[in-house]
C-alpha cells in the first residue's frame, strides 16, 4: 500500500514536543507512487549463471569483432557499443582504437566528404576527451558562409552533426550555427511527407527530444536496445544485440537488489511517518544514484549516494517548509558540531533526522577506512556542513520576506542551496581504489569553473522548472523572478536568458572535460557529466523528482522490466 501524505497539523500532533502551537506551512507533495515495490526483490539472486556464461563469450566475440573491424566500420561500432550502452566493458580497446583515429586525424580531415561520418568522428573523438577542431566542417560550408544546400537532403548526416553540436565549446560558431540548422532541417524532415524511413523518424525524433550527449546513459541504452535492430545497416550485429540485452538485464537485477536493500533502510528509518511534511521520493533518488554511475563496481558509492540524497530531501523540506526559524537555527548549530551529544537540545521530529545523518556517515566512514580511505569522509561532511549554512540562509531570507536585488546577489547563495556542490563530492569520495587524492578533493572543493558550471546548470534548470509551484506554497524568489525584477522582463524572456546562461555553462563543462588537470582525472569529470545528465532528464518539462510520476516510465524501463532476449 502507497504511504499516504499526512497534513502539517498532524504532524504538528505527532510532534508535541516540537512547538505544537506553530502555524507550520505544507507543500502537499503527493505521496510515493512506489510504496514498498522493490521490497519483493530482497530474495532475488543477483547473478544468473547461465546468462553470465552466455555474457562472457559474447563480450569476446565482442572484442574480436571490434578489434578485427576494418578503420571504415570502427567508428560506427563504437558508436553502436556506446548508445547499447556496454561500453564500460571494452574502455581499454575503444580508447584504443579512438586514439589510432586521432593520430591519423589529418589524414581524413581533407579526404572525407561524408557529412554523417565527419560528423561522427568529430563526436567520438570530443567524447573520449580528443581536441579536434570544429574547422572540419568548413568543407560543409558554401561561399555565403551558409551550410551547403546538398547536406539538406542528408537526414542521416544531419542528426549525425546535430548530436556533434552539443560538444560544442565557447567561440565555435560554427558549431552554434550547425545546431540551428540541423535543428531546422530534421524538424522539417519529421513532417509527413514520406521521404524518412520509419525507424530513422523514430531516431530523430528521439535526438530532437534527448540529445545524446545530454542523455542518460541508461535511459538511452534502454531505447537503443529496441531500436537498434531496425536500423538498416551494414553494421548490425546479432551478438552485440544479445549482448547487449543480457548486460542489461544483468545491471537490472543488481540494481534491483539494491534498490531493494535501500528501500528496506527507508521503510526502517520510517520518515514517512515521522517526517509528513516531507518528500517520499526515496526510488526516484536511486534513479538519481544509478544514472550517475551504474556498474557493478559502484555498488557501495550508489547506495552511499542514494541515502545522503535521501536525507538531503529530507533536509531540503525541512527548511523550506516545516521548520520555525528557532528550530532551524538550534538544528544548524547541530550539524556544525556533528556531535550526538548535542541531540537533546533537538526538537522530536529533527532528533530523528539528525540522528539518521549521523548514522550514514559513519557508515561511510568506516566503508571506505577498508581501503585506508577514511580520510574522505571528512570532505564529505565539510560539505554537508556548508549545504546547511546555506539552507539556513535562505530561510532567514523568506522567514524576513527577503527579496535579492539582483540575479548575482540571488544566486550567490542560490548555487550553494542547489545541493551540486554536496552531491559531487559526496559520490566522488565514495570511488573505489585510490583514483580520488586528495588534491583532486580539495580542488573539487574549491568551487573550480567545471564545478560552479555544473552547478549553474542544475540551480537553473531546477529553478525554470519549479518556480511557479515553490511561489505558490512560499519560497524565496527564483531565478526566474529575481530576473525578471532587476531586467523588468517577462517570464518567457528571463526563461529564455536562463536557459542561455544553461548552455553557456554546458560549453564551460564541454571544455573542462577537454582540458582536465593532472590532480583530477578525467573519469572523475565524467561522473559528474553524468549527474547532469540525470537533471536534464529530470527537469526536461517539469520537476519530475517533486511531481514523482515523471520519471515513472523511466524507472519502469531501468528498473521494472527486463528486455526480451
Amino acid at each position: 500500500m502507497d504511504p499516504q501524505l499526512v497534513s502539517a497539523s498532524q504532524a504538528q500532533t505527532k510532534n508535541a514536543s516540537s512547538t505544537p502551537d506553530v502555524d507550520r506551512r505544507s507543500a502537499n507533495f503527493s505521496p510515493s507512487i512506489w510504496g514498498d515495490y522493490f521490497l519483493a526483490y530482497a530474495s532475488m539472486e543477483t547473478m544468473d549463471i547461465e546468462a553470465n556464461q552466455s555474457i562472457q563469450e559474447l563480450k569476446e566475440e565482442v572484442k574480436r569483432v571490434l578489434m578485427s573491424s576494418p578503420p571504415s566500420q570502427r567508428l560506427e561500432l563504437i558508436d553502436y557499443i556506446q548508445r547499447l550502452g556496454v561500453s564500460y566493458h571494452f574502455e581499454n580497446e575503444i580508447y584504443q582504437l579512438l586514439q589510432q583515429n586521432y593520430n591519423q586525424y589529418s589524414s581524413y580531415y581533407d579526404d572525407d566528404d561524408d557529412l554523417h561520418t565527419v560528423a561522427l568522428r568529430f563526436r567520438l573523438l570530443r567524447q573520449q576527451g580528443f581536441k579536434v577542431s570544429c574547422n572540419m566542417f568548413n568543407k560543409f560550408i558554401d561561399v555565403d558562409g551558409k551550410f551547403k544546400e546538398s547536406c539538406v537532403a542528408d537526414v542521416v548526416g544531419l542528426q549525425s552533426l546535430y548530436e556533434a553540436t552539443y560538444l560544442r565549446t565557447h567561440g565555435e560558431d560554427i558549431l552554434d550555427r550547425a545546431l540551428s540548422f540541423t535543428t531546422t532541417h530534421l524538424e522539417f524532415a519529421m513532417a509527413p511527407h514520406g521521404r524518412v524511413s520509419p525507424p530513422l523518424l523514430k531516431q530523430v525524433a528521439h535526438a530532437l527530444y534527448q540529445p545524446l550527449w545530454k542523455g542518460n546513459p541508461r535511459i538511452e541504452a534502454r531505447h537503443y536496445l529496441s531500436s537498434y535492430q531496425e536500423l538498416n545497416t551494414s553494421y548490425f550485429s546479432d551478438s552485440l544485440l544479445t549482448f547487449a540485452k543480457l548486460d542489461f538485464n544483468q545491471l537490472q537485477r543488481i540494481h534491483q537488489k539494491e534498490l531493494s536493500n535501500i528501500t528496506r533502510w527507508w521503510k526502517e528509518l520510517d520518515f514517512v511517518n515521522k517526517l509528513p511534511f516531507a518528500r517520499d521520493r526515496i526510488v526516484e533518488l536511486y534513479f538519481w544514484s544509478m544514472g550517475v554511475y551504474f556498474e557493478p563496481k559502484y555498488h557501495f558509492g550508489r547506495t552511499a549516494l542514494c541515502k545522503v540524497l535521501g536525507l538531503i530531501s529530507v533536509l531540503d523540506d525541512t527548511y523550506d517548509v516545516y521548520g520555525t526559524p528557532e528550530e532551524l537555527k538550534v538544528f544548524t548549530e547541530a550539524v556544525e558540531r556533528w556531535d550526538i551529544s548535542v541531540m537533546d537540545s533537538l526538537p522530536d521530529y529533527m532528533k530523528v533526522i539528525y540522528q539518521a545523518l549521523l548514522n550514514v556517515y559513519t557508515d561511510i566512514e568506516a566503508e571506505l577506512a577498508k581501503e585506508g580511505n577514511s580520510y574522505r569522509i571528512n570532505y564529505a561532511i565539510e560539505a554537508m556542513k556548508i549545504q546547511v549554512r546555506s539552507y539556513f540562509e535562505e530561510a532567514k531570507w523568506f522567514h524576513q520576506s527577503y527579496t535579492p536585488k539582483t540575479l548575482d546577489e540571488y544566486m550567490s547563495l542560490a548555487l550553494a542551496t542547489s545541493t551540486m556542490s554536496l552531491i559531487e563530492i559526496t559520490f566522488i569520495v565514495t570511488i573505489p581504489g585510490d583514483i580520488v587524492t586528495r588534491d583532486s578533493l580539495d580542488w573539487l572543493s574549491s568551487d573550480p569553473k567545471f564545478v560552479k558550471a555544473s552547478t549553474t546548470i542544475g540551480r537553473l534548470l531546477d529553478d525554470i522548472r519549479s518556480h511557479e509551484f515553490e511561489q505558490k506554497r512560499g519560497h524565496v524568489p527564483s531565478a526566474v523572478e529575481c530576473y525578471m525584477k532587476e531586467y523588468c522582463a517577462t517570464e518567457k524572456e528571463a526563461v529564455i536568458e536562463l536557459i542561455k546562461q544553461v548552455n553557456d555553462a554546458w560549453k564551460d563543462v564541454n571544455e573542462g572535460l577537454l582540458h582536465p588537470i593532472a590532480i583530477v582525472p578525467r573519469p572523475l569529470l565524467l561522473l559528474i557529466l553524468n549527474f547532469l545528465r540525470v537533471a536534464d532528464v529530470v527537469y526536461k518539462e517539469e520537476d519530475a523528482y517533486t511531481d514523482g510520476v515523471g520519471l515513472k516510465d523511466h524507472i519502469t524501463s531501468l528498473l521494472v522490466e527486463p528486455i526480451s532476449i
